[in-house]
């Protein structure tokens, strides 16, 4: 799979230009293994408050755009397709399908409550990932306060017990708020998201 991702930040002329802070997410360090493997091109500001990236894992494009649906703050267009080879040593210098692909993606997710659309040769495939992924996005854009506390410490790898030593509750309260955080059902759906985004590329 080889997908192009462009960020692009909401409501920019209303905030500050947040593009160098995501930027400096957006590398291999802040990822679990700390290492290339899914990176083909970095990311890079492009125009304005825009960035682009090409990657060629699904799992870590799934990630990247649920860091960012989390936020709040960013339209992702995944646009998939190809590039033209040789493959350069600068996002900016790169060309093909998989850009122009992503550049209609995120105009889409520009008009879209949920901020994520996927493009691709594939129209129907790119359709299924892009349904699963708004799923998923939608899910995080709504979730609370309260549900994050848990659902960040069960996924450091705490257990239920623990996370409800640590914010101070009962099992049964932190049950529940993974339960309303609908936590179980992003679980079941990061699987699933990534086998239709390799589907489509």
């Amino acid at each position: 799979m080889l997908a192009v991702m462009t960020i692009d930040q909401r409501g920019s002329r209303r905030d500050v230009d947040r593009v160098e802070d995501l930027l400096s997410t957006l590398v291999p360090q802040q990822f679990d293994g700390n290492d290339a493997d899914g990176w083909l091109l970095p990311f890079e500001r492009t125009a304005g408050d825009e960035v682009q990236g090409v990657l060629t894992d699904p799992a870590l494009v799934l990630e990247l755009t649920l860091r960012c649906a989390r936020s709040r703050r960013w339209s992702v267009g995944i646009g998939l397709g190809s590039i033209r080879t040789p493959i350069p040593d600068s996002t900016r210098k790169a060309s093909g399908s998989a850009f122009e692909n992503a550049r209609t993606a995120v105009n889409r997710a520009k008009g879209a409550l949920d901020a994520v659309a996927v493009h691709g040769p594939d129209s129907a495939a790119s359709g299924y990932a892009e349904a699963v992924l708004r799923t998923l996005a939608t899910v995080l854009r709504r979730r609370s306060s309260a549900g994050w506390q848990a659902v960040d410490l069960i996924s450091q790898g705490h257990t239920q017990t623990e996370t409800a030593d640590i914010l101070g509750i009962s099992k049964q309260a932190v049950s529940q708020r993974l339960h309303v955080a609908w936590w179980w059902h992003e679980q079941a759906l990061r699987p699933v998201a990534v086998h239709l985004l390799a589907e489509a590329g």
